[in-house]
């Protein structure tokens, strides 16, 4: 295993959910975290956190699925904690309905930001691991990009993309040292994939961003020699 004690990491859609989750799990690992996501009272918020901790945090607000937005998040990030060594593609959206009812616009939003919006942040930070021949990047797809379903067509598509782009550019880096990882978990509980009205209970039967943050750690302290292109994540017994 490789420790993960002053290394750098830039996590996007870090301000709730699974992002957030990860943000404070690296930051427990003594990694320097850097915050992106759209709303700046949730960054505030986490970034206050994560020192109080003693952490080192910074923030940026900016919409993924911008591309200037992206490049002005990135710069900002790397001026107050130096280039990244982690990058996890967390930023994601959802909307689902059957194929014909969902608007061209809703569509081509969700593959804008789940989709380009990853590929926008790895071609900004990428630059930097391959100066530094090394790191770590992380994408989260989804089981949805593992099999679609009936109205799930602009969510699959875009998860399914996730996971052809991450194949890819494993293949392509490696010779830099770099590791790309893809992650593609079942329903995780988070504002995303919950509606209201579910119980408590209801929710503990499923995986908690807690969970899957664990993972990614376990994943990144893994010897460089090593990685795990794609795994699923399950909750154990949820029905």
């Amino acid at each position: 295993m490789q420790l993960l004690t002053e290394k750098t990491a830039f996590i996007t859609g870090a301000g709730k959910g699974i992002g957030r989750a990860t943000a404070l799990a690296l930051a427990n690992e003594g990694v320097n975290v850097g915050l992106i996501a759209r709303t700046e009272a949730d960054l505030v918020k986490l970034a206050a956190e994560i020192k109080s901790l003693r952490g080192r945090a910074a923030y940026a607000v900016a919409d993924v699925s911008d591309l200037e937005q992206v490049e002005a998040a990135v710069k900002k990030l790397t001026a107050e904690l130096g280039t990244a060594d982690i990058l996890i593609n967390n930023a994601g959206i959802g909307k689902y309905g059957p194929f014909l009812e969902l608007d061209p616009k809703e569509w081509k939003r969700i593959i804008d930001v789940n989709l380009m919006g990853m590929y926008y942040v790895t071609r900004t930070v990428l630059p930097q691991m391959i100066q530094k021949n090394g790191g770590d990047i992380v994408n989260i797809s989804s089981s949805s990009g593992l099999r679609g379903s009936a109205g799930s067509s602009a969510y699959s598509a875009s998860k399914f993309g996730v996971l052809g782009m991450t194949e890819s550019l494993s293949q392509e880096v490696r010779k830099h040292n770099i590791r790309v990882f893809a992650l593609t978990p079942s329903r995780v509980v988070t504002d995303l994939t919950f509606k209201e009205g579910e119980t408590e209970k209801e929710k503990e039967k499923f995986m908690q961003p807690e969970d899957l943050a664990e993972y990614m750690v376990a994943q990144l302290k893994l010897h460089p020699r090593i990685f795990i292109p794609t795994s699923s994540q399950w909750a154990t017994n949820p029905f």
